[in-house]
C-alpha cells in the first residue's frame, strides 16, 4: 500500500542506520521525529521490496545517546527491507565498480550530476557538485564536496549543503569574497544555489545563498533565503562573479530558454539588467548551468567574453550537451558576436553542465563539465555511484576563418599526473598496422598522444579494443575534415536504445591530425590540436582496450610520435 506509514523508534547507539536500496522500486520517504516534531526535510529512497542492490547511509550521529522515531512511510509491510535494516558506525565505502574511472572524479557513492560552485583557495581547488547521498538515480539533492591540489586526485569531503525548508539544493556557484562586499567576512565564501520545491501549485526555483567561513567546509544559510524568486518553472542555476569595471557582482540565471542578467553590490540585493537568448543558438530544450567568463585571444593581447549555455535536450547528436557564445559585455548586457552560428563546446554525447572555477590562480580559466547524457544517465551500468566528471579543461579563444572559437585544452596537471610513458616513433600503414598499448593499459587508465599523416589516404581509421572483440572505432575523414567515434560495439550497451550512436566533430584546416586521447575506465575523451576540437564519449568494456589496430583505404600514411602513458 502506498500510504503505509510505520515509526521506528530507537535510541540511538551507532553512526547510521543502513537502508538497503532495490533501484526499480517506487520511492518511499525517510524522516527522522524527535520529541513528536519533524526534525528537517524527509528524504526519498528507493527502500527495497523484493531484493536488495546496495546500502546507502543514514546519518544519526547527531542524536547519539538519544530516543529519535524513524518515520518511514510508502513502503508496504512484505517489503523484505524491514529484514534488512542495519545500525552502524561505519559505512564502506571500498569501490566495488570495475567501471570507476582511476583519474576522473567520481562520488565515493551515490549519485552526481552538475558540477557546483567550484572556487580555488590557499592552493586547494573546491569541487561541489549535485549529489543524492541515498542512492545512485537522481533525487535528494544536496551539494557534495571534493578537494584537490592538482585537478587530478580528489579527496571526499562529505556533503556540504543540505536540503531545508525551502527546498532541495539543485546547481549555482561560489565566490571568494575577497573585499567583504557582503558582509559576512573577509575573504568569506559565498555560495549561490537554487532552491527546488514541489509544491500543490506546481515546482518552484528560487534563489538562496549560504556562506562559509572554513574556506568551504561547512556553510551558513543566509537567514533571509530566499534572495530571488520569479512566477517561472524554470527558474535555476546562478552563476556569479565580479565585474570590476563596474564594481558590482553579476548573476547569471537560466530561465526558461533564455538568461537574465542581475547586479548586485553586496551579493543580496539584486538588480535585472538585461536577458539574452532570444534568436540566438539552439533552443530544441530548457537552457541551464550558465556560466560568462572573459577569455584571451590566442596569439594577440585582445580577450572576448564567452557564454557558456548547456541545452537539455537538443544536443547535436541527442540529449544533453554544452553550447556557447562569443561577444561583449558591459557588466549589464551581453551582445553575441556571432548570431548567425551555433557553436559547441564539446562534440560528443557525454559532455554538460560545463561551468569554470572562481579565483582560479595565475589568470586561469578552468572548466570541468558532468560526464554523462540525460537520455541514460540513471541507467548506466554501475550501482555503488552513478557519473563522473570531465577531465579539467583550460579555455581560451582562437581565430578560424574570421571566426572566434572556444578551445578546451586538457588542464597541464594532466601532462604532470603522466608516468611510465613509452614511445613509437613511426608507424606506417599500408594495410593493416597493430600497437600494444599494454602494460600502460593496463588498468584502463592511461593517455595515448600521436600525429596523422594522411599522405594520400582520404579516411584513416583505427580501432581501440580489447580481447572481447569489444572496440570503438574512429575515423579521420581526410577530404570531408572530420573526426568520428563509433561505440555503438564498445563493450555493453544495452542499458538504453540511446547509447550506441556515432559523434561527428570537425577539425582544423592542417592536414596532418595531432590527437591526444584519455582513456579511462569508462570514458574516452578525444581532444584534436590540443583543444581546438572535443569530444567526449563514455564507454562500458568488460575489459580494458589494450590494442590500437589502424587501417588502410587502400593508400599509405604515416603514423607519428605514439606515446602512451599511464595516468598517475
Amino acid at each position: 500500500m502506498a500510504n503505509e506509514e510505520n515509526f521506528v523508534s530507537l535510541e540511538v547507539a551507532n553512526r547510521y542506520m543502513l537502508l538497503p536500496v532495490q533501484e526499480n522500486s517506487p520511492e518511499a520517504k525517510i524522516g527522522i521525529i524527535k520529541d513528536n516534531l519533524q526534525v528537517g526535510v524527509y528524504s526519498n529512497v528507493r527502500l527495497a521490496r523484493e531484493r536488495v542492490d546496495y546500502y546507502v547511509p543514514f546519518e544519526l550521529s547527531e542524536y547519539k545517546g538519544e530516543y529519535v522515531t524513524i518515520d518511514i512511510q510508502g513502503v508496504p509491510e512484505n517489503a523484505i527491507c524491514w529484514r534488512y535494516f542495519k545500525v552502524s558506525d561505519l559505512f564502506d565505502t571500498t569501490n566495488t565498480e570495475k567501471f570507476r574511472p582511476s583519474y576522473h572524479h567520481t562520488p565515493a557513492y551515490g549519485w552526481m550530476n552538475d558540477p557546483n560552485g567550484m572556487f580555488y583557495k590557499d592552493g586547494v581547488y573546491h569541487l561541489y557538485f549535485q549529489y543524492n547521498p541515498y542512492g545512485s538515480m537522481w533525487g535528494n539533492m544536496h551539494w557534495g564536496h571534493s578537494t584537490s591540489t592538482d585537478l587530478v586526485n580528489w579527496k571526499n569531503e562529505g556533503v556540504a549543503i543540505a536540503p531545508d525548508a525551502v527546498g532541495t539544493i539543485f546547481s549555482g556557484s561560489c565566490v571568494v569574497d575577497h573585499n567583504n562586499t557582503s558582509g559576512f567576512g573577509e575573504g568569506a565564501v559565498v555560495a549561490f544555489y537554487t532552491s527546488a520545491k514541489q509544491t500543490p501549485w506546481g515546482d518552484c526555483q528560487t534563489q538562496s545563498m549560504a556562506y562559509s567561513l572554513d574556506n568551504g567546509k561547512t556553510f551558513i544559510k543566509y537567514a533571509n533565503n530566499p534572495i530571488l524568486t520569479s512566477s517561472e518553472k524554470d527558474f535555476r542555476d546562478p552563476k556569479v562573479f565580479w565585474y570590476a569595471p563596474k564594481e558590482h557582482w553579476v548573476m547569471m540565471l537560466a530561465v526558461g530558454q533564455h538568461m537574465e542578467i542581475y547586479s548586485s553590490k553586496n551579493l543580496k540585493d539584486w538588480t535585472k539588467e538585461s536577458e539574452f537568448g532570444e534568436g540566438h543558438g539552439c533552443h530544441g530544450g530548457v537552457w541551464e548551468c550558465p556560466d560568462l567568463v572573459e577569455l584571451p585571444i590566442e596569439g594577440t593581447k585582445d580577450k572576448k567574453w564567452v557564454l557558456i549555455c548547456n541545452i537539455n535536450p537538443g544536443g547535436p547528436f541527442g540529449g544533453s550537451a554544452t553550447q556557447y557564445f562569443v561577444g561583449d559585455f558591459d557588466g549589464s548586457t551581453f551582445t553575441n558576436n556571432y548570431p548567425e552560428e551555433t557553436k559547441w563546446m564539446d562534440y560528443g554525447k557525454d559532455h554538460y553542465a560545463t561551468v569554470t572555477w572562481n579565483n582560479a590562480p595565475d589568470g586561469r580559466c578552468i572548466a570541468i563539465g558532468w560526464m554523462s547524457n540525460w537520455q541514460y544517465a540513471n541507467n548506466v551500468p554501475t550501482l555503488q555511484y552513478r557519473s563522473a566528471n570531465t577531465i579539467a579543461r583550460d579555455l581560451s579563444l582562437f581565430k578560424q576563418d574570421g571566426n572566434l572559437f572556444l578551445k578546451s585544452e586538457p588542464c597541464k596537471e594532466m601532462v604532470e599526473a603522466r608516468k611510465d610513458g613509452r614511445q613509437i616513433k613511426t608507424v606506417n600503414v599500408a594495410k593493416t598496422e597493430t600497437v600494444s598499448l599494454s602494460p600502460q593499459s593496463d588498468n584502463g587508465a592511461y593517455e595515448v598522444e600521436l600525429s596523422i599523416n594522411p599522405e594520400k589516404s582520404k579516411e584513416v581509421s583505427f580501432t581501440l579494443s580489447n580481447g572481447k572483440g569489444e572496440k570503438v572505432l574512429m575515423i579521420y575523414d581526410v577530404v570531408k575534415k572530420t573526426f568520428s567515434m563509433d561505440r555503438t560495439m564498445s563493450g555493453n550497451v544495452s542499458f538504453s536504445k540511446d547509447f550506441p550512436a556515432t559523434t561527428i566533430m570537425p577539425v582544423g584546416k592542417s592536414k596532418n591530425l595531432k590527437l591526444r586521447l584519455f582513456v579511462d575506465k569508462s570514458s574516452i575523451e578525444a581532444f584534436t590540436e590540443n583543444g581546438k576540437y572535443v569530444m567526449t564519449n563514455c564507454v562500458f568494456p568488460s575489459a580494458p582496450y589494450d590494442t590500437v589496430t589502424f587501417e588502410s583505404d587502400g593508400n599509405r600514411y604515416k603514423v607519428n610520435n605514439i606515446n602512451i602513458y599511464q595516468i598517475k
